[in-house]
């Protein structure tokens, strides 16, 4: 599961606002919901089957945050 996150200090904006933070929230989710998928995708090949349930909850837990993060930040 190879994903890199955004800088810890968001890049400067020339107009003073804020779009940088906005665009490394936008990434940062988009990587969280691909590593989502990649996650899924692996449990239903059966990967790791000793920790399939405990990984199975951890996946619904990253959707209900990723849904809940979307509410807060909509991007558009």
């Amino acid at each position: 599961m190879a994903s890199s996150f955004p800088s810890s200090q968001p890049a400067p904006d020339p107009s003073g606002e804020r779009p940088a933070e906005a665009e490394d929230t936008a990434t940062l989710m988009a990587l969280l919901a691909q590593d989502r998928q990649w996650l899924l995708r692996q449990l239903d090949r059966g990967r790791w089957s000793q920790w399939r349930l405990d990984l199975a909850a951890l996946e619904r837990e990253l959707g209900q945050m990723l849904d809940q993060a979307t509410e807060r930040f909509p991007q558009g």
